[in-house]
């Protein structure tokens, strides 16, 4: 399936500094397969290398051999002439050695020739908990998430209708009425899917039929990260508090409070006691976090708060496994007051995908904005509606005292453009085209 990073990964393959690259992204979103796409497609000669099941290579990195004579008991081993025009070297699950993820500094400075990519599960977890720091400006990271609308619709053959979209997205204009109920549909269809690659191939295995197709997929993945959180905390107290702090997001996002409380995940649950979980589940990819800012003004990152945010679900499938809610009733709309909190997690992860950090502003519990995109327009407030509801009190609000260029309501209804209160008007399903 064709996924954005690929382009990304072209971009660095053509790229006069020859550093190592890391691809980073939570669990089952597709690293390998693209990374074996990429390689085998852009290179001449590939070869693939996985830690857990090359204790030489590990153990190689972990003596305390120079770094060239390292160099060259990895190319005896490999059989592969690493400096070779046209070769590549992929390494995958790399959190299994740390040393190895040093030593990429080496590589891009005394052996630049050779292409060397990585990826591991939880290796954003691993990078950060690292003995050593990792060596910046010697490595180019690049961030892989879930599959977005816009890849969705490439996966179930729906390019002709994107372009449409985009078009009617550029132009402000009603795309025409029965191609706006088909992108709503698919929209919906997305919702229960989510950007699981393999759930997503096994709706198309099964000529997109919701019946037919192995509803187990992301019940699965998502025991899987129960697993992670068990096999990869030493400490059970700790394994236990990541746990809660997961389970609790999906239930928090409708909180009337507008941001995500301690005490929700048990009673009398303190910042002190699961801070750590968050930042754990954010470095795994398994969540996003979205700050208050006290005053909307470049650069928002300065005036964010810390101690206020709410946590969104990386994939929106997984969120609605989490929840229990059964497909038809999000296909034929049954929802009625979470419906507002699943489609605001959903934007959340197409902002994330579009490059953006997440930020919303309150004013005195008065007016809440959804979301602040920090663009080359300045900072655009964004509204989040589930369905065509046109009230939009306090995106006004917000226009009227910080006075953007602009405005942006997401809702189910059609393209367009209010001049007199400086309004976009976004169909959920064309998130994707809102980037800068």
């Amino acid at each position: 399936m064709k996924r954005k990073i690929y382009e990304n990964l072209i971009e660095w393959k053509n790229n006069k500094d020859k550093m190592p690259a890391i691809v980073l992204g939570v669990r089952q979103c597709g690293k390998t397969y693209i990374i074996e796409k990429f390689c085998e497609q852009e290179f001449k000669s590939f070869v693939e290398i996985n830690l857990l099941e090359r204790k030489d290579i590990v153990n190689l990195y972990k003596s305390n051999k120079p770094s060239s004579e390292k160099f060259k008991e990895l190319k005896l081993n490999l059989g592969i002439d690493l400096e070779k025009e046209g070769t590549i070297l992929f390494i995958d699950e790399i959190q299994e050695c740390e040393e190895l993820i040093q030593e990429l500094k080496y590589f891009c400075e005394k052996q630049n020739s050779s292409r060397i990519i990585c990826a591991g599960s939880l290796l954003g977890v691993k990078l950060g908990r690292m003995k050593s720091s990792l060596p910046v400006g010697k490595v180019k990271l690049f961030n892989m998430y879930p599959m977005d609308f816009e890849e969705f619709m490439w996966a179930t053959n729906n390019k002709m209708l994107l372009d449409e979209i985009r078009n009617c997205y550029n132009a402000l204009s009603p795309i025409g009425s029965s191609l706006h109920e088909k992108a709503i549909s698919l929209y919906r269809s997305f919702q229960v899917i989510g950007g699981m690659p393999k759930n997503i191939s096994n709706f198309i295995e099964n000529n997109q039929d919701y019946i037919k197709m192995d509803n187990s997929i992301l019940e699965d993945i998502k025991n899987e990260y129960y697993d992670d959180f068990k096999k990869q905390i030493d400490n059970k107290n700790d394994s236990l508090k990541i746990e809660e702090t997961y389970k609790s997001v999906p239930s928090q996002l409708s909180n009337e409070s507008n941001k995500f409380q301690y005490s929700k995940i048990k009673k009398g649950g303190r910042g002190s006691e699961y801070q750590n979980s968050i930042s754990w589940l954010k470095s795994a990819n398994l969540i996003n976090i979205s700050y208050k800012v006290s005053l909307p003004e470049i650069p928002l990152e300065g005036f964010k708060d810390v101690n206020v945010f709410k946590l969104f679900i990386s994939d929106i499938g997984i969120l609605n496994n989490m929840l229990g809610i059964k497909p038809f009733d999000i296909l034929n709309d049954n929802l009625s007051l979470y419906k507002g909190a699943i489609t605001e997690n959903y934007v959340a992860n197409e902002f994330i995908s579009n490059g953006y950090k997440l930020y919303y502003w309150e004013s005195k519990g008065t007016a809440e904005v959804d979301f602040l995109l920090y663009t080359a327009n300045g900072i655009i407030p964004v509204e989040v509606k589930a369905s065509d509801n046109t009230k939009s009190k306090s995106l006004k609000l917000y226009i009227e005292k910080y006075n953007p260029k602009y405005g942006i309501r997401i809702s189910t209804k059609n393209f367009g453009f209010d001049k007199e209160t400086k309004i976009k008007i976004i169909p959920l399903y064309a998130v994707f085209c809102i980037n800068d």
